[in-house]
């Protein structure tokens, strides 16, 4: 009995291992091309036209640059170059390119560059799909955030007070190339902006920026050469959280036996709002809600999840949380969480929530062979109106024991693949688990797919239960040979 099982627990190692070595892991998304210290990009393009637009309407700025570039070289090219500062670099994320005039075109292969460490001048390089011709133009849309980007000013405030933030950009869009035309719009949350830089106009344009409700735009500007800035500093209203995720660990685990797939994510979570200028008065917080004015504390927390969602739990570091609620019918499943006290800024909140679901939702099983498809969300947190960001992002997918030949597709930017196992209770050699990282993303990626493809073998959903019989059945048999032995003692005949 004993050897069957040693057997069975042998032949599971070596599939397991074969599914390792043979898992797609695929180039991430983020990787760094080296290149020679005395780099600089070739001027091999013009901007005709570019429109950058700043929005400000969440806790994060994000900022997307629309522009008509132009080959400009005597061959067809493909490199297309966007520098940043290394400050910049540091907090970017989400940094995407599509065709504004082609959507079915999909996102190009975007990489870091990296030259020289000591250079305050960084590059990403966007791949064009199909290399553009001499005097041929394209016109790009390029999309990304920053992360702990808008500071508020003045830095302490009490507990009700309104909260300012600040914001430094450049009206002149960062670009490697020459630009024949461009303006810089920004998007505010309210009309409340007290200060803002004020740029004079030239050859008889007006100064800068140009209103119109909760919308500034400097320019438009004529032709300027590559690496022009200047520096432009607003400050406006924005009473509402600064949510910030430093660490987000999510758990998706499949079970075929239980026809179930648990959700689990454990957040480290920061208010990035400005400090209380004095301590905080539970008498005035209670005093205020009746009106519900706007606060720079996190209240609350929504988590709208797929509809049939099940059993979902709130903890902390202390342990459960009562104050929270699970609404659930045939359109919705809405789950909202209030931590045990307001989040004020500068104060942290570590805490885990997870709900189950009937597999059924998320996974198909593929007409011919031992093939399945899982198509989860990559994130699937809560959803503020402030808006939240990222700044390590850990998603596991934890398959059954015995899955093989692992493959996954998603647009989100990763940094790092590696498949492992992953041993819980009653396991062999434990659970194939596919694990993906992730940095400085925004709540804009929530519900994108996450599609895993893998093969489980129909042996494979019995290797438990048979592994667990040929143990009882052991162990009994141990237990009955050890109770016929004879261990009485017995006195010696006398001859």
């Amino acid at each position: 009995m004993w050897s069957l099982a040693i057997t069975t627990a042998i032949l599971s190692f070596a599939s397991s291992a074969f599914c390792a070595d043979k898992g797609n892991l695929t180039t991430p998304l983020t990787s760094k091309v080296i290149l020679p210290s005395t780099f600089t990009p070739p001027q091999n393009f013009q901007n005709a036209n570019l429109v950058h637009v700043i929005s400000l309407e969440k806790n994060y700025p994000k900022e997307s640059i629309n522009v008509i570039i132009e080959n400009i070289a005597s061959t067809a090219q493909d490199e297309y170059f966007i520098p940043f500062t290394s400050q910049q670099m540091a907090t970017i994320g989400g940094l995407e390119v599509k065709d504004r005039k082609d959507a079915d075109a999909g996102l190009f292969a975007v990489d870091a560059v990296e030259f020289d460490t000591k250079s305050d001048t960084q590059f990403y390089r966007i791949r064009l799909p199909t290399p553009l011709a001499p005097k041929a133009q394209q016109t790009l849309g390029i999309s990304f955030s920053y992360l702990s980007a808008l500071n508020p000013l003045p830095a302490n405030i009490a507990q009700m007070d309104k909260q300012y933030l600040v914001y430094t950009f450049s009206a002149y869009c960062q670009s490697a190339y020459v630009t024949l035309k461009q303006k810089t719009e920004v998007k505010f949350p309210s009309t409340n902006i007290p200060e803002y830089t004020i740029l004079p106009g030239e050859g008889g344009e007006k100064e800068s920026p140009q209103k119109s409700g909760t919308k500034f735009t400097y320019g438009s500007y004529g032709k300027l050469p590559a690496g022009a800035i200047e520096p432009v500093k607003v400050r406006y209203e924005f009473t509402k959280p600064l949510i910030h995720v430093s660490s987000l660990e999510r758990d998706v685990e499949v079970s075929h036996w239980g026809g179930n797939i648990a959700f689990e994510e454990r957040y480290v979570m920061t208010n990035r709002a400005a400090n209380l200028s004095k301590p905080f008065s539970r008498v005035e917080w209670a005093s205020q809600q009746y009106y519900n004015p706007p606060t720079s504390a996190i209240r609350d927390l929504k988590f709208p999840l797929k509809v049939g969602s099940l059993d979902p739990y709130f903890t902390d570091v202390i342990g459960n949380v009562s104050t929270s609620r699970f609404r659930s019918n045939k359109r919705e499943a809405h789950l909202e969480i209030k931590p045990r006290f307001p989040v004020f800024g500068a104060w942290n909140y570590p805490f885990r929530v997870g709900w189950s679901a009937d597999l059924k939702n998320y996974l198909r099983k593929l007409n011919t062979g031992n093939g399945y498809v899982l198509n989860v969300p990559f994130l699937e947190g809560p959803k503020q109106p402030e808006g939240m960001e990222y700044e390590h992002v850990e998603l596991r997918v934890i398959l059954p024991e015995g899955a093989e030949n692992i493959q996954y597709s998603t647009t989100v930017p990763l940094v790092s693949t590696s498949i492992s196992l992953h041993r819980t209770f009653m396991d062999t050699t434990g659970r194939t688990t596919l694990t993906l990282k992730a940095i400085n993303i925004v709540d804009e990626f929530r519900d994108r797919e996450l599609i895993v493809t893998y093969e489980y073998p129909f042996l494979a959903g019995f290797r438990k239960p048979i592994v667990i019989f040929v143990t009882m059945v052991s162990l009994y048999t141990a237990a009955w040979g050890i109770g016929t032995l004879d261990i009485s003692i017995k006195g010696k005949k006398r001859s």
